[in-house]
């Protein structure tokens, strides 16, 4: 059986029980002591009685009436009192009293032998007669070597104690009733602090902590550091104080990083398009150039070209992470994939390339330059860290909503390569991340590709996945094919590194 969760239901319940325990125990002493009062009553009612009904009825016949009827004497002995004579352990006579005189009370076996049993040490007995039911007894020894039994009925203090017992379970349960109630109503006033607390914890993980400037004016109000509960909203607003303190500082600091790397490109840009322009250049020297010297340039060319992607790389981040909006205008993504995968196959002509395309045009709003490298960084991941000879497979396919709303885009890359290693799994679309270099190709990239995948899905709306195991690795993107001016959904799939 499961308890209650909630701390004011536990409370509540432990309120309930304590008292409900506590009426018990005054019930069960109550009805224990009215019951030993009442008893003791009737044993001094027996020790005054001592034998004398009894006795009489031995020589009741002597003062018979017409017909040799027996009538003992009853005077002074109240209704319901019982007389037993028993001589030599036989019963000899048995009567009660009923309306002032004797009757004659027909005894069986089993009422004899209790009535036998009874000792004779001063004390009263309970038995159980069959035609009278519960009685107190008392024996004393007789003047004749017989013995006298005197008893009263039980049945006024079984019925005094059931009385008590109904009015106790009346009042008890009555009281349990109130007190549930008004310790519910009370424990609900008095744990209001606490809820404050829960329901201010609960505003704060909406709140967007990843990324960019939080905020966080929430406190919890009237915190009363005199109660446990004003202790906990005190700490805890203490706590918000140095979280929100350690956001703002991670903020400028982000948007340090960010101004110096969007700066940095922005001057390496020039730099470096004029050392590259310079190199192929000197290339274009009609007169005679040294060998060493050829391939010197055509290494600085070569390295300069790869430099001015990285700043472009950088500078495209740098803007996505600034948050300012994509061109959103409708992208045949069709036309897209196949240009992607006809640069792949020239760049990649050891592998396989497979392309599956629905019947139909599929267009999204977007950006199409952002979404053109989303492909083209897919396959040029695949293309880059498998062997030649593997197999890349591109896919393209529309998932209806289902009710009635535009569906999502799927375009899905997966390849049979030896797969992504553990040990980069963790660190899939981080920037710089790089895969282990001991596998060819691996040193050709700086880390960004994938990185940049994730920066332009995320502000188109959408989400990028991967599962990765030997022999098989899949990144999927799925975009929106309606409007995608909302935030991106959540449940990303991070489930590989960046290769």
């Amino acid at each position: 059986m499961i308890g209650p969760r909630s701390l004011r239901a536990r409370l509540t319940c432990g309120l309930v029980v304590l008292l409900a325990v506590s009426c018990a125990a005054v019930g069960i002493a109550a009805v224990l002591a009215l019951r030993g009062f009442l008893t003791e009553r009737l044993d001094q009612q027996l020790g005054d009685a001592g034998g004398k009904f009894p006795a009489s009825l031995e020589h009741a016949g002597e003062r018979g009436g017409p017909g040799g009827e027996k009538h003992a004497d009853t005077r002074r002995q109240s209704p319901g009192t019982f007389g037993a004579r028993l001589l030599a352990g036989v019963v000899t006579d048995a009567a009660v009293v009923r309306s002032g005189t004797d009757t004659t009370v027909e005894l069986t076996a089993a009422d004899k032998a209790a009535l036998a049993a009874v000792p004779v040490d001063g004390r009263a007995h309970d038995i159980e007669l069959s035609a009278l039911r519960g009685y107190r007894v008392k024996a004393v020894a007789g003047n004749d070597q017989d013995l006298l039994i005197t008893g009263l009925p039980l049945h006024g203090v079984e019925e005094t104690v059931e009385r008590l017992e109904l009015v106790e379970a009346a009042v008890f349960g009555g009281a349990l009733v109130v007190t549930g109630v008004a310790g519910a109503l009370w424990v609900r006033w008095s744990l209001r602090p606490l809820r404050r607390v829960a329901a201010t914890a609960t505003a704060v993980t909406r709140l967007p902590l990843d990324s960019g400037e939080v905020a966080l004016p929430l406190r919890v109000p009237d915190a009363d550091p005199r109660s446990e509960a004003g202790q906990v909203a005190t700490a805890f607003n203490l706590m918000l104080g140095h979280v929100g303190d350690a956001l703002s500082k991670r903020h400028t600091s982000e948007e340090r990083l960010r101004r110096f790397a969007a700066d940095a490109s922005h001057e390496l840009r020039t730099p470096v398009a004029s050392v590259r322009g310079h190199a192929e250049l000197a290339l274009r020297h009609p007169g005679p150039v040294p060998a060493e010297v050829r391939r010197s340039l055509e290494r600085v060319a070569a390295e300069s070209a790869r430099m001015g992607e990285m700043v472009d790389d950088l500078l495209l981040l740098a803007r996505l992470d600034a948050g300012r909006p994509l061109e959103r205008r409708p992208v045949d993504l069709t036309r897209l994939v196949l240009d992607a995968v006809d640069d792949a196959r020239a760049a990649g002509p050891g592998h396989r390339w497979v392309l599956e395309l629905p019947e139909e045009p599929v267009t999204v709003p977007g950006d199409a330059h952002g979404l053109q490298q989303v492909v083209t960084n897919l396959l040029a991941n695949a293309r880059v860290h498998t062997p030649d000879g593997t197999e890349v497979a591109l896919r393209l396919r529309t998932v209806p909503a289902g009710d009635g709303t535009a569906g999502t885009v799927e375009v899905r890359v997966a390849d049979n390569g030896p797969g992504v290693p553990e040990a980069v799994r963790a660190t899939l679309f981080e920037r710089f991340a790089r895969a282990d270099r001991r596998r060819a190709g691996a040193g050709s990239g700086a880390g960004l590709g994938l990185a940049i995948v994730a920066a332009v899905v995320e502000a188109h709306g959408g989400t990028v996945t991967a599962r990765s195991r030997p022999g098989r690795s899949e990144f999927t993107v799925r975009l929106p094919q309606g409007d995608a001016d909302g935030d991106a959904p959540d449940g990303a799939d991070q489930a590989a590194g960046p290769r």
